[in-house]
């Protein structure tokens, strides 16, 4: 989801290039250095080798687990398990589907309100109702300031962000006006204006509904008791370690079709590894001590694809990898200098040498699978001698600056200080002096969300597979906030921001497809970001894992999984 921001420290450059018999110890050793001890749970102890739980290793642990204020990917693959919404999105796409609700609703009185009718005999997992009093409890604690429970998060949870990013604000802001329960089981929702991606939006995971009960008793423990109606429970939580669920035999969605997003689960449990090393992370999976990886980068792939009882799938793409430019710090301000920074940079080089053929160098601000990609745009290229010349009309021939990197692979960027270091010796090359810098993830995403930084490495998983969702999400003013900023390149301009909202606000087609090909022209031409890359995003698993159902959004559940391990 996004960041789907969407790691320790890893170095594309010294993979290991690991078979056979010293898989598993290689495995070990690799764990332990990264802070979250050796793999636990073997053959017969419900681990990647046998048993009837799903180990899933990845690389960095979960922020929060309140999934309103989520913006991580790896925070959303677990909420994912537990939490339901009112909407979905159908296995391996962005096509919206029913879940809390009985069916997606049709828009009335031209598109400003939408009757969900809900589901009935939903417990939450601490055994209370589901009902429509819960929905508007939920609705009015994401919208209202001044709600006892418009709160929570934990110290690094986002302050409702994805609220205020996909609902235009909280309070009188909000385009959402009105949430009533019209009886038990039916919600009402009133527009104060029509909105394009409404129906997609409410299918995000970070509006999933959450047990009103647990809210009230403590809602600022909640990021870590978190209280669903998902197909699994949360359990336990060892911080940079282990995070573990179990299976919610009462879950409403068991006699669902698969094809809708049901069944299971299968599985008695789900243990979620943090293992930060991409070497480590890969070596455990080989050793067969996980079930499944992500964060594979391209060189993985031949080693994870060659070894004996596993297998690889991709995620269908949905992200895009890119450079920011704080427009608020000198000398980033001026568009020639960003231009610049576009043209000094081989992004084919980096697209190779750090996508392989799960790469596409990007040309505008969202991948080609959101419709409405202008596909008439093309990449900036890598051309040195312009990039100088730009940056001597713009007075800047000995520009001095910073470059944050991200300390994870994400699905997006599989290794963030071998790219910045690439980019560092490109820029050197027409006379920008780069210091590399990064932080710990939460610490690199609380700064970056401040603006504290001059260029910073960062990316997007999309939610809902909709052009706003990457374009008014990450680049209008609204977004460009003093905390929590998603629009980190703090990029304000006036025109966009109005072709973003007029596509917002309609649901014609034709006309949002001009809408945002406008937006897109302007963006590139002003270059807030170096866009990298769109990538399609490999995941390994082991032989006779069934069922994984692979999402663009990276926050798959994981209900139809079975690893054949038995009951």
């Amino acid at each position: 989801m996004a960041r789907v921001r969407g790691v320790g420290e890893i170095s594309r450059r010294d993979f290991l290039r690991i078979s056979g018999a010293g898989l598993t110890g290689a495995a070990l050793l690799g764990v332990a250095g990264c802070g979250g001890g050796t793999i636990s749970g073997g053959e017969g102890e419900g681990g990647g080798g046998g048993g009837n739980t799903f180990v899933f290793g990845r690389g960095a642990d979960s922020i929060t687990l309140d999934p309103i204020h989520v913006t991580d990917t790896e925070s959303s693959k677990v909420t994912r398990q537990m939490f339901d919404g009112l909407l979905d999105f159908a296995p391996e796409s962005t096509d919206v589907a029913p879940a809390l609700a009985t069916e997606v609703p049709e828009p009335e009185d031209d598109g400003l309100s939408y009757t969900f009718n809900l589901r009935k005999g939903v417990k939450f997992h601490d055994g209370t109702d589901f009902n429509a009093e819960a929905v508007v409890t939920n609705f009015e604690r994401w919208r209202f300031t001044d709600d006892p429970l418009h709160k929570g998060g934990g110290d690094q949870g986002s302050d409702f962000s994805y609220y205020t990013a996909q609902f235009g604000g909280v309070d009188d802001e909000s385009v959402i006006k009105k949430v009533e329960a019209l009886d038990d089981f039916t919600v009402k929702i009133t527009l104060d204006e029509p909105q394009g991606p409404f129906l997609r939006n409410i299918a995000m995971s970070a509006f999933a509904i959450a047990s009103p009960k647990a809210l009230k008793d403590d809602v600022e423990g909640f990021w870590q008791n978190p209280v669903g109606t998902g197909p699994f429970k949360f359990v336990k939580w060892d911080k940079d370690s282990e995070l573990r669920v179990e299976k919610n035999g009462d879950w409403w969605g068991t006699d669902l079709p698969p094809e809708e997003g049901g069944g299971g689960p299968y599985v008695d449990a789900i243990v979620f590894k943090s293992i930060p090393d991409n070497t480590s992370r890969v070596a455990a999976l080989s050793g067969k001590q996980l079930s499944g990886a992500d964060g594979l980068t391209p060189d993985d792939i031949p080693t994870v694809s060659n070894t004996d009882g596993l297998k690889i799938d991709y995620r269908p793409p949905l992200t895009i990898g890119y450079l920011a430019m704080n427009n608020t710090k000198k000398p980033f301000d001026d568009p020639k200098v960003r231009q610049a920074i576009n043209y000094a940079i081989d992004m084919e080089k980096i697209t190779e040498g750090f996508f392989g053929d799960t790469g596409q160098v990007a040309s505008t601000y969202m991948p080609p699978t959101v419709p409405f990609f202008n596909d008439s745009i093309q990449p900036y290229g890598y051309d040195p001698e312009k990039a100088k010349q730009l940056l001597k009309d713009a007075g800047q021939e000995n520009l001095e600056t910073e470059l944050w990197y991200m300390p994870i692979p994400r699905p997006y960027m599989p290794d963030g200080k071998g790219i910045a270091q690439v980019m560092q010796s490109d820029l050197e090359k027409v006379g920008v002096k780069v210091k590399l810098q990064t932080y710990e993830w939460g610490s690199y995403l609380d700064k970056t969300g401040r603006g504290e930084h001059p260029m910073a490495l960062l990316g997007w998983t999309g939610d809902n597979g909709d052009p706003d969702n990457f374009l008014n999400v990450l680049l209008s003013s609204t977004t460009a906030t003093k905390t929590d900023a998603l629009n980190i390149a703090y990029y304000k301009n006036d025109e966009v921001d109005k072709l973003l909202k007029d596509a917002q606000t309609t649901i014609d087609d034709a006309e949002r497809k001009d809408l945002y090909f406008q937006a897109q022209e302007i963006l590139v031409e002003d270059a807030p970001w170096a866009p990298i890359a769109y990538a399609k995003v490999p995941v390994g698993l082991k032989q006779e894992v069934s069922g994984y159902q692979p999402s663009p959004t990276g926050g798959e559940s994981f209900n139809n999984i079975d690893t054949g391990g038995g009951a």
